[in-house]
C-alpha cells in the first residue's frame, strides 16, 4: 500500500528523520557524492535546488567505459545505473543530509530495479560510495530508517563501491530545467521538485 505522502513513505517528508550518524568531513574543499534513484533527469532536478550544492552532473556508474552511453545503458544489459554526481560544500552540507533528501523526496527506495514505469537495473536505487565513511553513513542510515518503519516496505537501496563515474551526453545535463513542458518531466520530475520546495524550503538556494 502506498503511503499517505506518495510512494511507500508513511510519514510527511518534513518529519523524515535526519541521519543519527553523520560526522563532518575532515578534508578541505568540495566533496562528491554519486547517487542512483531512477531517471537521472529527475534526481538531478531535485539536487540542483539545494544550498551547499555547487554542481550536479548526470551520468552513469557501475559498468565499463565501453558501454557508458545512453543508448546502450537503456537496454538494461550493462551493469550501469543512471546516476548523478553531486559536488557540494561539506562545510555547509553533510553526506547524511544529502541522503535524507535522497530517501524522502528524490525517489522511492523500496522499488527494486525500477522507479514507477521506468523498469530495469539501470534505474536501481543505489549509493555509489567513494570511501569507507560514505559507506558507513549510508549503512547506518538505512538501518535507522528501517528500524523507524518510515516506509511500508523494506529499503532495497544497494551500496556499491564507486569505480568510475562517466558523464552523460551533453543534452542530458540540466534536462528538467531546460524542458519543463516535456510530458515526462512535467509528470515525474517537477512533482519531486515541488515536494522539495514544500517540505525543505529552508534548505533551498535563494
Amino acid at each position: 500500500m502506498a503511503g499517505l505522502f506518495g510512494s511507500s513513505l508513511k510519514i510527511s517528508p518534513r518529519e523524515f528523520p535526519e541521519a543519527q550518524y553523520d560526522p563532518p568531513s575532515e578534508k578541505p574543499g568540495p566533496a562528491l557524492a554519486v547517487l542512483a534513484g531512477g531517471c537521472f533527469w529527475c534526481v538531478e532536478a531535485v539536487y540542483r535546488e539545494l544550498q551547499g550544492v555547487e554542481k550536479v552532473v548526470s551520468g552513469y556508474a557501475g559498468g565499463d567505459a565501453a558501454t557508458a552511453d545512453y543508448k546502450t545503458v537503456c537496454t538494461g544489459r550493462t551493469a550501469h545505473a543512471e546516476v548523478i554526481q553531486i559536488q557540494y560544500d561539506p562545510q555547509r552540507l553533510r553526506f547524511g543530509q544529502l541522503l535524507r533528501i535522497f530517501f524522502s523526496v528524490a525517489h522511492d527506495p523500496t522499488q527494486l530495479n525500477r522507479q514507477g514505469n521506468d523498469v530495469g537495473t539501470q534505474y536501481r536505487s543505489a549509493i555509489f560510495y567513494a570511501h569507507a565513511l560514505q559507506k558507513e553513513v549510508a549503512e547506518r542510515y538505512i538501518a535507522q530508517l528501517d528500524a523507524a518503519g518510515v516506509f511500508s516496505a523494506p529499503i532495497v537501496t544497494r551500496l556499491e563501491p564507486l569505480q568510475e563515474f562517466f558523464q552523460a551526453e551533453d543534452y542530458h545535463q540540466n534536462y528538467a530545467a531546460l524542458h519543463p513542458d516535456q510530458p515526462y518531466i512535467a509528470a515525474v520530475a517537477l512533482p519531486k521538485v515541488e515536494k522539495l520546495r514544500a517540505y525543505f524550503g529552508e534548505q533551498l538556494k535563494a
